[in-house]
């Protein structure tokens, strides 16, 4: 078991308890799973970008990236049905809080100008989804080695019914949420 997994078992269930007058420890949200998607709308014109975008996903979450096709065709896109069109990794277990611990503690302070991430990207039932305009915040990647700047879309899963428990969860977490 991953150290943050054991922080979360022993600090924040007996505080979401408290805070939310839960009865059984069931009733607890946690995280179900983190995804992790890149689109890369120029991989159309050029396969290589999206061969580097799939190998930076897969450095930065220590998991294999799958290659995203469209769905359907889209003529003025100059997109065809069944085209890769991006990357993706869906993490679980260990690897999800680690990929959590180092998102909150180590990439998101690295923005310039960082104030917080937004506190009403919620879905209204408990997921939240934050969007990243670079990948070179995260440690793993190198900055020399990059071609051209990609952005991200991070969704976070969790088993919470309302918005409410997702926030609670995720600021006890060490998610830094906007003051607004």
């Amino acid at each position: 078991m991953s150290p943050y997994a054991e922080y979360y078992r022993d600090e924040i269930i007996p505080a979401l308890i408290r805070r939310f007058n839960y009865k059984n420890v069931m009733e607890v949200p946690k995280l179900k799973k983190i995804c992790v998607n890149m689109g890369v709308g120029r991989a159309i014109q050029n396969q290589k970008i999206l061969e580097n975008s799939v190998a930076d996903l897969s450095l930065i979450t220590g998991q294999h990236a799958t290659i995203t096709k469209a769905k359907k065709s889209i003529a003025t896109f100059k997109l065809r049905e069944g085209m890769s069109i991006g990357c993706r990794v869906t993490l679980r277990g260990d690897r999800m809080y680690e990929f959590f611990n180092r998102l909150v503690n180590i990439a998101l302070p690295r923005i310039r100008d960082f104030r917080g991430v937004p506190s009403k990207s919620f879905d209204g039932h408990g997921n939240y989804t934050v969007g990243l305009e670079e990948q070179m915040i995260f440690p793993e990647i190198e900055y020399d080695k990059i071609s051209e700047t990609r952005g991200m879309d991070i969704s976070i899963v969790t088993s919470a019914n309302t918005d409410e428990e997702a926030r609670g969860l995720l600021q006890l977490m060490g998610m830094p949420f906007r003051q607004t």
